[in-house]
């Protein structure tokens, strides 16, 4: 079975979905921060590092899925490594009782789990299949 460039991006549909909507929730909480940064209970300079971070790593984990979906053996893996290393370091966050404020902690949880469906995808038997 041979597979074009259009069905290999549809196979990776659910994972650009997945990785659009992280990276549009890290646009909307920087959006929220910059609204509520004159609250200091809301937003600290933790939150400002964290969300800049997340933003960052959630362009670069769509800019690997995109890479992925056409057919790039680094991009797939790049994809695979940056999900783990952000849904481990998301789950820190979320963990760890009084470091950020709990709203942040569950916009990090809704990050994690949008994460967690990622590296599952990307993990999975048919999409490593095309790794080899």
């Amino acid at each position: 079975m041979t597979t074009t460039p259009r069905t290999a991006a549809a196979g990776f549909r659910p994972v650009l979905l997945l990785t659009g909507a992280y990276a549009a929730l890290s646009v909307l909480t920087l959006v929220v921060i910059v609204l509520f940064r004159n609250h200091p209970a809301m937003v600290t300079d933790a939150v400002w590092v964290r969300a800049t971070i997340v933003f960052a790593s959630s362009l670069l984990t769509f800019a690997f899925a995109r890479s992925a979906a056409r057919g790039s053996k680094k991009g797939l893996l790049r994809l695979r490594i940056v999900s783990a290393v952000m849904l481990v370091a998301i789950v820190v966050i979320v963990v760890l009782p009084g470091l950020f404020p709990p709203w942040l902690r569950i916009e990090q949880a809704a990050c994690g789990l949008l994460l967690l469906g990622v590296a599952v995808l990307v993990n999975g038997r048919r999409l490593r299949a095309r790794s080899r």
